[in-house]
């Protein structure tokens, strides 16, 4: 090629490059799938007062075009909180079941602090970002779901397992009322659970996170105690001297594990959490505090996060010896929220290994979607599956998202157009695989 002809054509691309993505460039079906999408989104199911029969009836709707049973199940007296289960029935009864879940709430948005109405689902022409809250977390998941479903019925697809799909309510309210009543019912065993799948995080790489266990919450509030004195005075072993005493012992703890975490020598969910978020001490006065009073009792609540792999006992010693030690005037109230072990008394967490063949037919699947995955993780917050892992039962938390910041819960939550098909086409293979699993 002469060169002045190879000069035109490089700057024909460059100004090409500078031009926003063609207004169409999906198919009828992929726009349909993006506009279902943005539907769901729009609808509002923010805390703390989630749209629960508006997303419903669109979900119900949505399932039973494609032909699928439809059940809504009720935990709560008032029916306010209903939870969906969405059932496209497998060839062989006898096998266990697969089940895909997915909340139907999302957290609260402050609409000041967003580039878009956080309820518009406005997609963006030029990037293709489709901004709403609940786009990550995880409104995409039973969209894709369901057009998986559609593609592989389209293609003849049957499968020879079951394929349950559970849309509960309150999961970002620690899913009381939701997954976690679900769980203990008659409907759930008969369900005859093998494996689950849940939401995971995005990924700001080319590769797919997965999460086969969550953290253990815990919460943590000790309790000071001291003579009163006057302002001025140094007393030894003052009620907020000796909580002043706690939190740095504790801090010390904290700085150490994230410092393992800024180091890459651990992830964000394999070590130990402790936050504080919130202390309470003085004498109230009709201006604030009364300043020149030491009071003679101070308190301050910690949010703790452990590892399931994490040495319980060890930790327990820790806060009675290191962080609470009476003889410093301090009690303490540690209370676990949900069991350390499942019904076995193994640790909450999914076998990622070649001793799970769920695992083995999973990560199969991922590859023959053309994608890769990175190494299992456990997620440092808590998720709806934790409920399924308490029983035994094998889950991991996936959520098809690569090249994307994570914004689950922060301002101006977006996923990228481009990126909710592909995860169609994943959700394709990997429920292809895992109905068709005979083992």
């Amino acid at each position: 090629m002469p060169p002045p002809l190879r000069c035109l054509l490089l700057a024909f691309v460059v100004v090409l490059s500078g031009f926003p993505r063609l207004a169409h460039p999906f198919t009828a079906l992929e726009s349909d799938q993006i506009a279902r999408f943005q539907e769901y989104l729009r609808i509002r199911t923010a805390h703390p007062s989630p749209d629960y029969a508006g997303a419903s009836a669109f979900l119900l709707h949505y399932a039973a075009s494609l032909g699928l049973h439809t059940t809504t199940l009720h935990f709560t007296p008032c029916k306010t909180k209903p939870l969906l289960l969405l059932t496209w029935r497998g060839s062989d009864p006898s096998l266990p079941s697969v089940l895909l879940n997915s909340h139907m709430d999302s957290v609260p948005a402050e609409p000041e602090h967003w580039a878009h109405p956080p309820f518009a689902a406005h997609r963006d022409p030029t990037t293709g970002r489709i901004y709403a809250r609940g786009a990550q977390d995880d409104k995409c998941l039973p969209v894709q779901y369901l057009e998986a479903i559609r593609g592989l019925q389209a293609a003849g697809f049957a499968p020879a397992r079951t394929i349950h799909i559970s849309l509960v309510p309150d999961e970002e309210i620690g899913g009381a009322d939701g997954f976690d009543k679900f769980a203990r019912s008659e409907e759930f065993r008969a369900l005859n659970i093998g494996f689950m799948l849940d939401e995971g995080q995005a990924s700001p790489t080319d590769v797919f996170r997965v999460f086969y266990a969550d953290r253990l919450v815990w919460r943590l509030v000790v309790k000071a105690a001291g003579a009163p004195g006057h302002g001025s005075r140094m007393l030894d072993g003052a009620a907020v001297d000796n909580l002043m005493d706690c939190v740095e012992t504790i801090a010390a703890f904290r700085d150490a594990q994230f410092r393992m975490v800024k180091s890459g020598e651990k992830g964000p969910g394999e070590v130990v959490s402790v936050n504080p978020v919130y202390m309470k001490a003085g004498i109230p006065s009709p201006t604030g505090f009364v300043m020149n009073m030491q009071p003679s009792e101070a308190e301050v609540g910690f949010d703790l996060r452990l590892p399931p792999t994490e040495d319980i006992e060890q930790i327990k010693r820790r806060v009675e010896e290191e962080w609470a030690p009476s003889h410093k005037n301090l009690t303490y109230e540690l209370v676990q929220k949900g069991p350390a072990t499942d019904v076995s008394g193994r640790p909450v967490s999914t076998a990622t290994n070649a001793s799970n063949p769920w695992w083995l037919t999973f990560e199969r699947a991922i590859a023959s979607a053309g994608g890769e995955l990175s190494k299992p993780e456990i997620l440092s917050s808590t998720t709806d599956s934790r409920f399924a892992r308490q029983l035994g039962i094998p889950a991991l938390g996936f959520s098809p998202m690569t090249r994307t910041p994570i914004l689950l819960h922060d301002h101006n939550e977006f996923l990228e157009d481009r990126v909710f098909l592909r995860g169609i086409q994943v959700y394709e293979h990997v429920i292809r695989a895992l109905s068709s699993f005979q083992g």
